[in-house]
């Protein structure tokens, strides 16, 4: 699945309601909490996108870029409920290949941004009360 801007939100409320419709079967449902502390490197990421001028990455953004991806990895890797809700989350809303498809380019990296804030807006939402 590619993102893009017309369709980052409608792909962040199905990946939310899909998590939701399986925690039920599989175990909890991944806490705003968990999805809050990836966000804020990714806001940190955005923040600095917007000031770069043209539409390529230089290098130390492309690093930051990969150090996101190794944190994520870490936080699916750490959490060790029932069902893993943490992997559970990265895996359907495809965050690691998403991540793989942003390359040089600032502007998927901001849809990139877009999305992620879109997936916690939905789990807030749509995923009710944090257990």
């Amino acid at each position: 699945m590619k993102l893009t801007n017309e369709n980052y939100v409608s792909e962040a409320e199905r990946v939310i309601r899909e998590i939701k419709d399986d925690a039920g079967k599989f175990g909890k449902i991944v806490t705003t909490s968990k999805i809050r502390k990836i966000l804020a490197m990714v806001s940190d990421l955005y923040n600095r996108a917007r000031h770069i001028i043209g539409n390529d990455l230089d290098g130390e953004m492309r690093s930051r870029i990969q150090y996101l991806k190794l944190h994520i990895v870490y936080e699916a890797g750490r959490d060790n409920e029932k069902g893993n809700p943490v992997k559970t989350f990265i895996n359907k809303a495809n965050l690691l290949s998403i991540i793989d498809d942003i390359g040089s380019s600032k502007e998927y990296l901001i849809t990139f941004c877009h999305y992620m804030e879109a997936l916690v807006a939905y789990r807030k939402y749509i995923g009710g009360k944090d257990e």
